[in-house]
């Protein structure tokens, strides 16, 4: 079932949560991340075990009233495989451009096992996320978010994890199966996995192959859907995450010691 519950404080007795930290390295509106209610350093079958335990507090509702910031994230790996590049860019909506981007690297500390990426990728994103000096209203993540088989793909666990309005938009199907929707831009299919609604193939350009766009965390689908296609800039994948995909491509090519990072001014 899709669940849509009240967050992390609404699973009571599932974790010890520590109190919050704010993360601020002297900026204004810094974007404030939890400590993680789990390890990262687990075996799949754990890593697993997390996923169910946390797929309830994902929160299927919700609307962006004043949306302008919106941040992309991606990531890419090392030419050996040992790390993990996370790239972040804040892209303003109204002026259509980039205002901060940043990149780290972490070690890899999970294998390659599908349905269980978040494991690879989100700590290194996390690192990225907490460099933002700005306040984006939404995060929008190249990859699933509800359309996963236990309901908690790389977009929402991370999107729990930060608390924020959250979306996935993948360039690939996981899970499910679609009509094809119809030609036109803004066209939308159903994504139905086990009987269940669980994201919309979209069409961002007329006669292009669909994006999956899903809930993410603290979004309702609809909303989901209206913000992916609002981020449309002329390309099929939208423009916070094809900027954060092609950051994270450069970076790859770099030295380790590069910098690829723009602070907010």
């Amino acid at each position: 079932m899709v669940f849509c519950s009240q967050g992390l404080r609404g699973i009571r007795g599932l974790f010890s949560l520590v109190p919050v930290r704010v993360v601020t390295h002297g900026r204004t509106n810094p974007v404030r991340i939890p400590p993680p209610p789990h390890r990262w350093s687990v075996t799949p079958r754990q890593a697993v075990v997390i996923q169910k335990r946390l797929a309830p507090a994902i929160i299927c509702r919700g609307t962006v009233s004043k949306l302008r910031l919106v941040a992309g994230a991606d990531v890419a790996f090392s030419a050996d495989g040992s790390e993990c590049i996370a790239g972040v860019v804040v892209w303003d909506l109204l002026e259509r451009q980039v205002i901060e981007q940043h990149v780290v690297r972490r070690p890899v500390c999970f294998p390659y096992v599908p349905g269980l990426l978040t494991f690879r990728e989100t700590p290194a994103v996390l690192k990225a996320i907490r460099k933002i000096g700005s306040n984006p209203d939404v995060f929008m993540f190249d990859g699933q978010g509800l359309a996963h088989p236990r309901r908690i793909g790389f977009a929402s666990h991370t999107g729990l994890l930060i608390d924020r309005p959250s979306i996935g938009c993948a360039k690939s199907l996981l899970v499910g199966e679609f009509e094809p929707p119809g030609l036109r831009r803004g066209s939308t299919s159903p994504l139905i996995d086990g009987g269940e609604c669980v994201g919309m193939a979209v069409r961002t350009r007329h006669r292009v192959k669909p994006v999956f766009v899903s809930i993410g965390h603290r979004v309702s689908l609809a909303e989901a859907v209206r913000i992916t296609l609002c981020c449309f800039d002329g390309y099929r994948i939208p423009e916070p995450t094809r900027l954060a995909d092609r950051l994270v491509a450069q970076a790859r090519k770099q030295p380790a010691n590069a910098v690829c990072d723009m602070p907010r001014p």
